[in-house]
């Protein structure tokens, strides 16, 4: 019988790692995170000159990135100034702290 996962009721600590974890699974967003983390605030142009990567593309990423909180972006029209959520970057680093300091290795497995 297939269970379906949609069913279930997560926690809210639960569905926020998974959405950061979303955002931080690809080496371009590490990479911007790194570049911001470097930096008070940075425009999409800043990043177009650091990633060799379309502005467009780089654009997709600082996108995927706000909407999972972890940064955020002011608009100074035409540009967006984006910088480190500082709120949700402590948020996620306690929701990560919280999963790695589980001792797995007192549990016997296979």
């Amino acid at each position: 019988m297939k269970r379906s996962l949609k069913n279930i009721d997560y926690s809210a600590d639960a569905e926020q790692t998974a959405r950061f974890a979303k955002a931080l699974a690809h080496p371009v967003r590490l990479t911007i995170l790194k570049y911001l983390s470097n930096q008070s605030c940075c425009f999409t142009t800043d990043l177009v000159g650091v990633l060799p990567l379309a502005q467009s593309t780089i654009s997709q990423h600082l996108k995927a990135l706000k909407d999972a909180g972890l940064i955020q972006g002011e608009i100074n029209p035409p540009k967006i100034k984006y910088c480190i959520n500082q709120e949700n970057w402590l948020k996620a680093k306690t929701l990560f702290e919280s999963i790695f300091k589980e001792d797995f290795t007192k549990i016997d497995c296979c």
